[in-house]
């Protein structure tokens, strides 16, 4: 009997524009931060130098040796030891926290 009841007037613009609301917080905490974290990515995958060293997301420790063409990298993990490995398999946040550890103690020897 209440489902056949036709719902208020004046009510269904104030649903559209919470709705409308809710897409834009939505867009604001969840896919905004998502594509500047994604470009951030991007950019540190594009800016790898022979010689950094870096930490891929499996947790090997290496510096680069090569940069090659096809997206790939060589990672240099012991002397004389090599594997290749995709650029996108370097974790940012653990090779940013590894280069901020070593250059944490050069800066506390000059004090």
């Amino acid at each position: 009997m209440y489902l056949l009841q036709a719902a208020q007037p004046g009510f269904g613009g104030f649903q559209f524009i919470f709705l409308g609301l809710m897409i834009v917080v939505f867009w604001l905490f969840f896919i905004r931060p998502q594509a500047k974290k994604a470009k951030l990515q991007k950019n540190f995958i594009d800016n790898l130098n022979r010689g950094d060293k870096v930490v891929t997301i499996a947790g090997i420790h290496g510096t680069i040796n090569k940069v090659n063409e096809d997206g790939t990298i060589s990672l240099e993990i012991n002397p004389g030891s090599y594997i290749k490995i995709e650029k996108s398999a370097i974790s940012m946040e653990w090779t940013l926290n590894l280069n901020k550890s070593l250059a944490s103690p050069a800066t506390s020897e000059k004090k």
